[in-house]
């Protein structure tokens, strides 16, 4: 649905979503490799707001991930309406200052507005919470006018749209193909109150979700695309926040799959304790549910509890691990490091559990308070939030802090030495790739894919299998995977291993931030790091 608010004048709306910092999960040293991929996934939210606005109103996106807004398309809009994350930050008042200069009034909502109202004080509308009563508030006041307010106005949402309300996505806006992987929601909150995270106060303990009429009609707007990228990841905090609920939509979803010949493959996350749910494990193998997230962030089980994860040791982690596997799925794993349960043990038993789940991905982070967050509270308390711009982390560590971006590094070189990178992958093939249903060819066997698949390969095969220094163990384990006659494994470790091995060898140098969260302005490259940079490189 639209809008329902009835409007008397024509705006013209510009959609701007702001870039993204680069960060071990977004893939951009991947996209290299790919057909046209410029960009990691498209901006569900934004788009999702794009859909909503009233019929008469044109709508143009711009997503400055792909490329940036120009003069012409801010002369063009009556209103720019943006959306964003704490990350994206320095970038959202970069597109506000650009849009004031060409005299536009300027609009933001997402997560960051609704979180830390007071980080933008140049944006001319805030909009704080989800779509509902704020929204059609907002659009009432830019029917009226367009002109820039003296002063900055807040609309608040508090009666949201029910997600059974919500519009598909404005996907026609944006070029599917230029993107890594799509997206869609099926559900939104958390029943967890996990100490460093915002989702509870956000979006609610209670998830609400969508029908699955709306999920399948989502995948048939994203196939009319012609080019769009086979995989589909579910946005949803977690996946199984409603546990019934996923189960009772999963069938659907196997339904629609085998309508059109498993033209998808999906990706989702969710906590770890998901692996007591195998009815559902066993659905989402038949769905075509190739990889899941899991915020497993610490193998101690001591941590798990002071951050209020007790979920994640439901079921011993290692014997979850393997469950997923069994059902097809290739875990990534946030970690967490920089805890206050943080100990001289905790870099050992790290590396043991990255030796013995055999996760070829894992996204290691420094600890960052998020405003809205048990944590933020505990240590606003506790005199130990930093706004220093200089430091890696908002967080005064109880560790000496430059011990703590030490361990991190060794952490990243060990976990991202392409040796033992690829052995993990090796592994992968036997534990994880031979459990995947084998589904019908009929449904990928596009023109589109066969050409982005053909040149996946080809740039595989040169960058990693030819020039790069790591090929010697790219191709043990590619020649693993071929064996068995599983070629999408190889482009995917390929691709995958890529980016993991450069980023840390960025971050190494000192040119990555230690957190996906972090707006640490990057200096030249420090003394102390050189040397854990070579070694990664010189380690194949």
């Amino acid at each position: 649905m639209r809008c329902s608010i009835p409007v008397k004048n024509r705006r013209r709306v510009l959609c701007v979503f702001p870039h993204y910092t680069p960060s071990f999960g977004t893939f951009n040293h991947a996209y290299r490799l790919m057909k046209g991929v410029r960009a990691f996934m498209p901006p569900q939210g934004l788009l999702l707001i794009a859909a909503y606005m009233p019929e008469g109103w044109p709508v143009r996106f711009i997503d400055e991930n792909i490329r940036k807004a120009t003069a012409a398309e801010f002369e063009w809009a009556d209103v720019i309406l943006v959306s964003g994350m704490h990350v994206q930050g320095q970038q959202i008042h970069d597109i506000a200052e650009r849009a004031h200069a060409a005299g536009k009034v300027v609009m933001l909502g997402g997560p960051s507005a609704s979180a830390s109202p007071e980080m933008y004080p140049d944006i001319d509308y805030l909009h704080i919470g989800e779509m509902g009563d704020a929204t059609d508030e907002l659009i009432v006041c830019l029917d009226e006018s367009v002109a820039r307010p003296p002063a900055q106005i807040r609309f608040e949402t508090k009666e949201r749209l029910p997600l059974q309300d919500f519009p598909i996505p404005a996907y026609d806006l944006i070029p599917l193909k230029n993107y890594l992987m799509l997206t869609l929601q099926f559900s939104s909150g958390c029943p967890y109150l996990c100490e460093f995270c915002d989702i509870p106060n956000l979006y609610g303990r209670q998830p609400r979700f969508k029908t699955a009429a709306q999920i399948t009609a989502e995948l048939d707007a994203m196939r009319q695309q012609k080019g769009h990228p086979p995989v589909v990841y579910f946005v949803d905090d977690n996946f199984v926040g409603n546990r019934k609920a996923a189960k009772d939509m999963l069938p659907h979803l196997v339904a629609w799959q085998k309508q059109h010949g498993y033209p998808m493959s999906f990706a989702c996350e969710a906590t770890l304790n998901i692996a007591k749910q195998q009815e559902t494990l066993e659905l989402m193998r038949e769905s075509s549910f190739l990889g899941i997230f899991v915020g497993i962030e610490t193998p101690e089980a001591d941590a798990l509890k002071a951050m209020r994860k007790s979920q994640n040791v439901a079921v011993p982690m290692m014997e979850s691990i393997k469950t997923l596997n069994d059902y097809g799925l290739e875990v990534t794993s946030g970690i967490i490091l920089g805890l206050d349960t943080d100990s001289d043990d905790t870099e050992a038993r790290l590396k043991d559990f990255i030796e013995i789940s055999h996760i070829p991905m894992l996204t290691i982070n420094l600890l960052q308070a998020l405003p809205k967050t048990p944590l933020w509270d505990r240590l606003k308390v506790a005199g130990r939030l930093s706004d220093d711009p200089t430091l890696e982390s908002n967080v005064c560590f109880l560790r000496p802090y430059d011990d703590v971006v030490s361990m991190w590094r060794r952490c990243i070189a060990y976990a991202n030495d392409p040796e033992r990178l690829f052995q993990r992958f090796h592994h992968q093939v036997e534990s994880t790739y031979v459990n995947r249903m084998i589904t019908p060819a009929r449904g990928k066997l596009t023109w589109a894919n066969l050409s982005s698949a053909l040149v996946l390969a080809f740039r595989v095969m040169l960058h990693i299998g030819i020039l790069s220094d790591y090929r010697k163990p790219f191709w043990r384990a590619a020649r693993h995977a071929l064996r068995r006659g599983q070629i999408d494994a190889v482009l995917g470790m390929g691709f995958i291993a890529h980016h993991l091995i450069q980023f840390t060898r960025e971050a190494l140098r000192g040119e990555q931030n230690a957190s996906y969260y972090s707006t640490k302005l990057r200096t030249a490259e420090p003394a102390h790091t050189r040397e854990l940079a070579t070694t990664l490189r010189k380690s194949a």
